[in-house]
């Protein structure tokens, strides 16, 4: 599966919690995630940030106790909200396609609320997802890997 058709399966399955997921579509997916967010990041937060960072510094060194601290600036707020609408509409595709790759596994797609567990779960979760899937038919629907090759062909 191709980056462009990984995030049009993904998203195209916004809210699907059903069935499997290769792995070529979760990661593809999940790098296209990362992508954005890192690009919005740097674009809409990372300047405000900076300049925030001065004024503080600038306030400390001046040491006047009873001088206010500075405010955050309009950008790293809009920038803030900006990244959590984003990461708020990608929420569901994300966790959909998480969940159908833990099927794939063979695995219950529970196991997603292993992120809540601090460093631990979120390197076992990496493992469970890195995993081969497995061959054939299991309890969450066909090899989608069998049901490629089989349109190819």
């Amino acid at each position: 599966m191709s980056f462009i058709e990984s995030i049009k399966t993904v998203l195209s399955k916004y809210a699907v919690f059903n069935g499997r997921a290769r792995r070529s579509e979760f990661w593809w997916y999940m790098l296209a995630y990362g992508i954005v967010y890192t690009v919005l990041y740097v674009a809409l937060v990372a300047p405000g940030l900076a300049q925030f960072s001065a004024a503080t510094s600038e306030w400390v060194a001046a040491g006047d106790a009873a001088a206010p601290m500075p405010a955050m600036p309009g950008s790293l707020t809009t920038g803030y909200v900006i990244l959590s609408i984003v990461g708020l509409a990608l929420l569901l595709p994300t966790l959909g396609a998480t969940v159908r790759r833990l099927h794939d596994t063979g695995k219950s797609g529970f196991f997603v609320l292993l992120h809540l567990i601090p460093f631990v779960g979120q390197i076992i979760l990496i493992v469970f997802t890195a995993a081969n899937g497995t061959p054939g038919p299991n309890q969450f629907g066909p090899d989608p890997k069998a049901v490629a090759q089989a349109q190819a062909v």
